[in-house]
């Protein structure tokens, strides 16, 4: 497992994350679409991780409701997946969630993004519910857990 140094940043610091979410995620976005996305939300956060001083990955989440944090994007650059970056970003989001007073956890994955599935489900997430993505013609399932 490599060890990710785990960094929040703030909204100035979105054009990191944009450069590695366009590596791991089709269509490629603009910065606008991620400030759009978290202009006026509540406890927002962005984080990167990085593996012997290089990026490996990001994630980003909000207050979707008082006492629920919502995961919206969790991405992990391809030469670090199966290493536990992901594992690791996500622990520090959980623990994060729980400084900030959250009682839940939740976020939305498509059905065929397989590691996610599994990582949802060694973590203790639940499954909630499925959606329709009519703008990806997929399921999304909705994976909610309790935090300590």
């Amino acid at each position: 497992m490599a060890e990710a140094k785990i960094d929040i940043l703030g909204p100035n610091d979105l054009s990191l994350v944009l450069s590695m979410y366009n590596d791991v995620f089709k269509p490629p976005r603009e910065q606008s679409f991620f400030e759009r996305r978290l202009d006026g939300r509540k406890h927002t956060l962005i984080s990167v991780a990085s593996v012997d001083n290089r990026e490996a990955g990001f994630l980003l989440g909000f207050e979707l409701k008082p006492n629920v944090f919502f995961l919206w994007l969790l991405g992990v650059l391809p030469d670090f997946r199966r290493a536990g970056v992901g594992t690791q970003m996500l622990e520090a989001a959980d623990a994060w969630a729980i400084e900030q007073g959250f009682a839940s956890m939740r976020f939305e994955c498509q059905n065929r993004v397989r590691p996610m599935l599994h990582m949802a489900i060694r973590h203790q997430f639940d499954i909630a519910g499925i959606r329709w993505d009519s703008d990806r013609s997929d399921n999304l399932v909705i994976f909610e857990k309790q935090l300590a």
